[in-house]
């Protein structure tokens, strides 16, 4: 087979050349990796990731195609990919197409044969940047003017456009427990975990107010996880605070544990180079216990505020770094984490969240 050449521009100005996979074309964001050793399709379909080009770890991508069921939205939203060894050729009973196919199909542009060990330690070094993929630009020169026009993540608000546009609905309708879901990017899975105990959700776009939400009487509310920076979404903390005011039994994954921060009076910052993968130790502070997580954030919720806070307790710590990865009012009942117990594929040792939840909405 003829490999159509293809580069890899970073912000910082290192170049790596590869093999075009996927669409032929240009396409820039901001290049960070995950560990995850499976579920590249998973990944690639998860809103959170909107707007970044995924480095796999993993050396071998594409050998088992992908199938409907592994969406976690109904298409992908990353900006690209950057592989090592790519496979045309997949091997899996219930798989209908090629990752090859697939990111044809969906305009996604990445790039193989590219000593991946390499540059996940330049990014561990030297941070999260903006880069860029492209099969049809090969001037270096013309290739940085394009990667310049990429935006920073820092400030960027993405939530709002890849929400649901129109509410809908999952789950059993005659379940005796209500819960809106506030769909900042929301993956399926956490709708699944939902039906699965018992739980009927209307998920609502990301700019619905709590005055509308509320005309649906709902027993709780969930904020889901989703992509961008916190910081610029006053819109979705003047929510949270209005949940918080109202005593309703409140739980908030990974972006959603942000704004809940927020909404507390705590701030969040961009993280060096962000916690992607599926094997993060967590420590529960409550029981003592650890648990491995799945994990994809960028951005994380202040300790220090939080020392200095008296409404929130820190309930969950990351054990590599010792970010905060889980929070609950003192006085409310909400919590949230920044890790995802709903994780498919990936450990289920944090599933007892989605009980814990359910209790708050018993009592």
């Amino acid at each position: 087979m003829n490999k159509k050449k293809a580069t890899l521009l970073l912000a910082d100005g290192t170049v790596f050349t590869g093999s075009l996979v996927g669409s032929h074309g240009t396409n820039g964001g901001e290049i960070c990796f995950n560990t995850g050793m499976t579920g590249y399709q998973e990944i690639y379909t998860d809103p959170s990731y909107t707007g970044q080009i995924i480095v796999n770890t993993t050396p071998h991508i594409g050998n088992y195609g992908v199938v409907e069921e592994d969406e976690e939205s109904d298409h992908p939203l990353i900006a690209g990919i950057v592989v090592n060894d790519f496979s045309e050729i997949y091997s899996r009973l219930d798989a209908k197409e090629s990752l090859q196919g697939y990111l044809e199909r969906h305009g996604i542009t990445g790039i193989a044969d590219v000593d991946t060990r390499k540059l996940v330690r330049h990014i561990r070094s030297k941070g999260a940047m903006n880069a860029i993929i492209s099969s049809e630009i090969e001037d270096l020169d013309a290739l940085k003017k394009e990667l310049d026009k990429v935006p920073d993540m820092n400030g960027l608000e993405l939530s709002s456009q890849v929400s649901t546009k129109t509410p809908y609905y999952h789950g059993d309708e005659k379940a005796k427990l209500r819960v809106a879901c506030v769909d900042y990017g929301i993956k399926k899975n956490i709708l699944r975990c939902f039906a699965e105990r018992g739980v009927y959700c209307k998920v609502f776009p990301a700019k619905t107010t709590f005055a509308e939400m509320e005309e649906w009487k709902p027993d709780a509310y969930f904020l889901s996880n989703g992509p961008g920076d916190p910081a610029v979404m006053e819109y979705a903390v003047n929510t949270t605070k209005e949940i918080l005011d109202n005593n309703k039994p409140l739980f908030g994954i990974c972006l959603g544990h942000q704004l809940l921060a927020r909404a507390c009076g705590i701030s969040t910052y961009k993280m060096h180079h962000g916690h992607r993968g599926l094997n993060h130790p967590i420590k529960n502070l409550i029981t003592g216990k650890s648990e491995i997580t799945s994990q994809n954030h960028g951005f994380v919720v202040s300790r220090k505020d939080i020392d200095l806070s008296d409404r929130l307790e820190i309930t969950h710590l990351h054990l590599n770094d010792e970010t905060v990865a889980g929070i609950k009012v003192k006085d409310k009942p909400a919590f949230s984490v920044q890790f995802h117990p709903e994780s498919s594929p990936g450990p289920h040792d944090s599933r007892y969240l989605f009980e814990q939840f359910i209790s708050l909405l018993k009592n």
